[in-house]
């Protein structure tokens, strides 16, 4: 599985990198996946994750790809739904958002039971809701403050579209991206999380 992963993750990050539609922009939305990939490189042996986590972190990471090459702005797929769906922009950032919050609800998830920082139930659930939209806030704060260092430049990156309610609508959506994770996939992940540590004793 891990030559499977690298190997997907290696050739759309070559693909993403070929002639993107614009390099600064393709820089900053690549980066975090090149380091969730350092991360999990060095935590592979101290702290492997379940098999479900991995697969849900190279399909954030493969947003984050396809998103750097065109753009949120501009990925062909969703400007040819905004007829259909009624849209007035290009929604794939919205996808994005969506991912920051499904995925990361995983990643917190697996970190605070495999390291009993709180116990299963209703408190575990609102922890992982926490840190989800502080995650969320802390990336609108990064793009705010790479817009007022780049001017212009990030235009692409914030891809906004005009959007009075972008911010606010971004950290909604990674709310419902948390909320479906953990009412969708609880019990398929402590499923893993079982298997996980059956292997490891």
């Amino acid at each position: 599985m891990t030559i499977i992963w690298l190997a997907v993750f290696s050739m759309t990050l070559v693909w993403s990198g070929i002639d993107p539609k614009d390099q600064f922009t393709w820089l900053l939305e690549v980066a975090p996946a090149l380091i969730g990939l350092a991360l999990l490189v060095w935590t592979r042996k101290k702290f492997p994750l379940t098999p479900l986590l991995y697969i849900l972190i190279l399909i954030h990471c493969l947003i984050l790809m396809v998103g750097g090459h065109y753009t949120y702005a501009e990925v062909p797929l969703f400007d040819w739904l905004k007829e259909p769906l009624g849209w007035d922009r290009n929604n794939y950032d919205k996808v994005g958002h969506f991912a920051q919050g499904f995925v990361p609800a995983i990643i917190a998830r697996e970190i605070l039971i495999r390291l009993n920082v709180v116990a299963v139930g209703a408190w575990l659930n609102l922890y992982i809701l926490s840190v989800c939209l502080a995650f969320s806030a802390f990336y609108e704060l990064i793009e705010w403050w790479v817009a007022l260092a780049s001017g212009e430049d990030a235009e692409a990156f914030l891809g906004t579209q005009g959007y009075m309610w972008d911010t606010q609508s971004d950290m909604f959506l990674a709310l419902i991206g948390t909320t479906s994770a953990i009412v969708l996939l609880s019990h398929l992940h402590d499923r893993a999380l079982h298997k996980l540590l059956q292997e490891s004793r």
